[in-house]
């Protein structure tokens, strides 16, 4: 009989998943009691209100994070089990970020911050793949640009390039168009989804756009550090 964590098409399964921070105050319950299972290729939308725990969500499931107790499962491996290096190599392996900031490299031009993951694996077609993504996001006359050369719009499609460009089997997004006007993020919502649909991506995004939630299979919704609506 199959265990839990190796159910098929369950990529991430959590079980009483807790995270706790010690305080001037006493002890602060960031997160209580998380029982999850995210399936392959789904896409999924964590909603709350600021402070209810999303970001610290998302940092525990990407190994970001450790948690206070209970357990991680990302691709049938316990995360919970590994030390750093065993979690930043399973980053490596299986993960892709998309910020609110961005989180380009400012020194890099467009075209080095797509390829720079891809570099830091090996890969020798890094500039061909890295090239081949950035004109799929309508961006092949900005390869040579570097962040502060760019919009805000052109700097989140640079990011979502390079979070796709390792063909990540689970993507995480922060807040995507926080920090964008709603026409540009539109724009980077309908990317996305698109490259999400493209590559069987498992998506986890944060997000206070109910517009944006709205076009996930499932929306996960955290109070006060607690899962109220899954």
């Amino acid at each position: 009989m199959q265990t839990q964590a190796e159910t098929l098409n369950d990529i991430i399964i959590t079980k009483s998943l807790c995270k706790s921070v010690m305080t001037s105050d006493g002890t602060l319950h960031i997160l209580s009691s998380i029982d999850l299972i995210i399936k392959s290729g789904e896409s999924i939308a964590i909603v709350g209100e600021s402070g209810s725990g999303k970001s610290t969500l998302i940092s525990l499931l990407a190994g970001l994070d450790t948690p206070s107790s209970g357990t991680i499962s990302l691709n049938g491996k316990l995360l919970t089990a590994m030390n750093e290096d065993g979690r930043a190599a399973m980053r490596n392996e299986l993960i892709g970020f998309v910020f609110q900031s961005f989180q380009l490299l400012q020194g890099l031009t467009a075209l080095e911050n797509v390829m720079l993951p891809l570099e830091l694996s090996g890969d020798k077609n890094a500039k061909a793949s890295a090239a081949a993504l950035l004109d799929r996001v309508g961006l092949s006359h900005r390869l040579s640009h570097t962040p502060k050369q760019l919009s805000g719009g052109e700097q989140q499609r640079v990011a979502l390039a390079r979070a796709f460009v390792t063909k990540p089997a689970i993507l995480f997004a922060d807040e995507p168009t926080g920090n964008l006007d709603s026409k540009t993020g539109a724009h980077i919502i309908d990317l996305l989804f698109k490259l999400n649909l493209e590559n069987n991506t498992t998506l986890i995004l944060v997000t206070h756009d109910q517009v944006l939630a709205a076009l996930c299979q499932r929306t996960i919704k955290l109070d006060a550090g607690r899962i109220v609506a899954n």
